[in-house]
């Protein structure tokens, strides 16, 4: 376990004895930003929230993951595997593949040449079907994703940018029986957008640029 700890920079070892690890307190700096980035963010998730009456998401990008660090319940409940503080894989969610297509091309090559994970059978598994995903993500700033992170439940996504790059994204996650892109387009936009107006630079890095 110590050693573990030591591998992954949480402790470091000096003699016989035991310090804290450099990465320990680099993580531990993420945690007010990511309170700044939320209490920015919270007007505009209860304006999306107003707006279509369905559950909302924010998440940020931590290596090839999506952490979720907020969501507001529609009045449907939905079977959702996201929860605050969880993660999940970029390339299974509306708002990690939002993240993906505006977090750089290292970032896309690595994730395309790692095996693709699945939590559905409707993840996306090809590498060539997903860059062309991505592509599209860029040229239209909205990402979908449909039962690829739980069955029955499509998604819609942003992103929000600060210091020229996505900070975080936001989404609204429907039944896929009432999923209707064209109608929830014009709102995930709008929050998304005002929220990049209000970031300030340094709101939120990611835990791999920091």
């Amino acid at each position: 376990m110590t050693a573990d700890l030591v591998r992954l920079g949480l402790l470091e070892r000096s003699g016989a004895h035991y310090r804290l690890g450099g990465k320990l307190f680099e993580l531990g700096s993420l945690v007010p930003r990511r309170r700044d980035l939320r209490e920015a963010a919270l007007p505009f998730l209860q304006d999306l929230f107003e707006a279509t009456r369905e559950t909302v998401h924010l998440g940020i990008r931590e290596g090839h993951d999506v952490v979720y660090i907020e969501r507001i319940h529609g009045h449907d409940p939905l079977p959702l595997p996201s929860r605050i503080g969880g993660r999940l894989p970029l390339t299974c969610t509306g708002v990690g593949k939002a993240l993906l297509a505006f977090s750089g091309a290292k970032l896309t090559e690595e994730v395309l040449a790692a095996p693709l994970p699945t939590l559905t059978p409707h993840s996306v598994t090809d590498p060539v079907r997903l860059r062309t995903t991505i592509e599209q993500v860029q040229v239209s700033g909205l990402a979908y994703e449909e039962q690829e992170a739980a069955l029955g439940v499509s998604c819609i996504a942003a992103p929000v940018f600060a210091d020229g790059s996505a900070a975080a994204a936001l989404s609204v996650a429907v039944p896929r029986t009432r999923f209707h892109p064209a109608q929830l387009a014009p709102a995930v936009r709008t929050a998304a957008l005002g929220l990049s107006r209000t970031l300030r630079p340094g709101v939120c890095r990611t835990a791999d640029s920091a």
